[in-house]
């Protein structure tokens, strides 16, 4: 009992071992480092995909510390990619650090909200997106590709609870409201 719920953190934690891994191959490959970059981000993103859902299926349902802190986690892995792209040149350390600077002042102040959490992870991807369409475009297309098969696969779920609670978030946020700002984004 409850296997699917063991199984689905199993996959969380170790995607907390893949951001740790783009750190050390930005430090050990850095720039030549893009295409398989790529591919743990792929993992990643399939990882992080498939943990909600196999969490949900556990009966009876519980909550656990690694599902609880599973936004945390998509943080991490994002800083972590944001390590590799540092250190593999593809961001100056000056604009690394002010970013982290800022985003860390900001959930200092108000905590991490489900919304502004994954909004700090954003323009990471997206700056690592444009990196390896630019840098290594015969691998880095496929992560557009991943996302449009990723939306297409969760079509019926991000219209109806994906995007209508990131937007809620973001409006929480925005307006001050403190109802709701530090509720799980989902379990899993």
């Amino acid at each position: 009992m409850g296997r699917a719920k063991q199984v689905a953190d199993l996959i969380t934690s170790a995607r907390l071992l893949l951001g740790l891994g783009l750190v050390y191959l930005g430090w050990s490959r850095g720039a030549a480092g893009i295409e398989p970059a790529v591919w743990i981000m792929i993992v990643n993103w399939t990882g992080d995909c498939m943990d909600g859902p196999i969490a949900r299926r556990s009966r009876p349902f519980y909550h656990t510390w690694v599902g609880d802190h599973d936004l945390e986690i998509d943080m991490a892995v994002a800083a972590g990619l944001l390590g590799y792209l540092t250190l593999s040149g593809f961001i100056d350390f000056r604009l690394t650090g002010a970013y982290l600077f800022v985003s860390g002042i900001v959930f200092w102040r108000v905590g991490i909200p489900p919304a502004l959490g994954m909004l700090f992870q954003a323009p990471i991807y997206g700056w690592f997106i444009w990196v390896a369409i630019h840098q290594a475009p015969s691998s880095g297309w496929c992560l557009p590709a991943w996302i449009l098969a990723a939306i297409v696969l969760t079509w019926p779920r991000l219209p109806r609870e994906i995007l209508p609670g990131f937007l809620a978030g973001m409006r929480q946020f925005l307006t001050g409201s403190k109802e709701e700002r530090h509720s799980p984004r989902r379990a899993g």
